[in-house]
């Protein structure tokens, strides 16, 4: 039997996401750092919609670029090193830093790892809902990891400041998108009754019914019909017995039941029976 996964989506939504996270990040980071000049000491800002949403940047002078594989990545985002959050989602831990950085990225790694073999089982890939959360989860996990592992904390660069919320990233939206549609999953969407994992019965070998106290079922072949040819003078010359059906044989399920074994013996003596008839009424029989 055919199974519907959903495997490629969990897989694409997770590469979308962190594809999406990241070339945003290098992006912006890179546009709005215009040749170090600055528009309030720190970086720069581009209202998106005016009084509500704008774009931010801003750098950490401070902070030295790495000298190790991180340091060709780092300058891709610019010049210097981008102001990041060490915390969690929306600058939760964020006065921690570098211990709450650590903390977290441990924490992501291990999550993408539970993520991707619940993403994998059989039984979560053949659910649309459940496959399209973890994908969009995994995604916003991958891209926040990417950014400890290579920034020591996470870029952000939407803002809301109309009422003044928590600077953040796609990485970010990826994370409650695929909470709240897991969290809708467990407690609105309907339970599917439990599924048949046997295989179709039209696919399996055939079992012979149980007909007999021996628990087998012999090839039978279909009783003979008696033919009587007469002499001219009415005296009967030859008896054959030819087979009704001489490449045939009644055997399988089909014919092995008890009501197909008594209708059987019945034909077969209402056969003899027959026969018996035509011989008395022959001269002489």
């Amino acid at each position: 039997m055919v199974w519907t996964t959903y495997r490629w989506l969990f897989i694409s939504l997770a590469c979308i996401g962190l594809v999406a996270d990241q070339v945003s990040k290098y992006a912006v980071f890179g546009w709005l750092y215009r040749e170090g000049y600055w528009s309030d000491g720190h970086g720069n800002s581009y209202d998106v919609l005016p009084g509500w949403f704008k774009l931010v940047a801003q750098y950490d002078l401070s902070t030295p670029l790495s000298e190790d594989w991180r340091g060709p990545l780092q300058r891709l985002n610019a010049p210097v090193m981008p102001r990041v959050n060490h915390g969690a989602l929306f600058g939760m831990g964020q006065s921690h830093r570098l211990r709450a950085n650590t903390v977290f990225a441990v924490v992501s790694g291990l999550a993408a790892v539970v993520i991707v073999l619940w993403g994998w089982r059989c039984a979560t890939a053949r659910d649309l809902w459940l496959s399209m959360a973890l994908g969009l989860i995994l995604g916003g996990t991958l891209g926040n990891l990417y950014d400890r592992l290579v920034f020591f904390g996470v870029r952000d660069f939407l803002y809301f400041y109309k009422i003044d919320w928590p600077v953040f990233n796609v990485a970010d939206c990826c994370l409650v998108c695929g909470a709240t549609l897991l969290f809708f999953h467990a407690f609105f969407l309907p339970i599917k009754p439990a599924e048949d994992l046997t295989m179709n019965q039209s696919s399996m070998p055939a079992t012979p019914a149980v007909c007999g106290p021996d628990k087998s079922i012999p090839a039978v072949s279909a009783p003979p019909v008696a033919s009587i040819s007469h002499s001219p003078d009415g005296q009967p010359a030859t008896t054959s017995l030819t087979p009704a059906n001489s490449d045939a044989s009644v055997a399988g399920p089909a014919s092995a039941s008890p009501a197909n074994c008594h209708a059987r013996d019945g034909v077969s003596q209402a056969t003899n029976t027959d026969i018996g008839d035509r011989r008395s009424e022959e001269p002489g029989g």
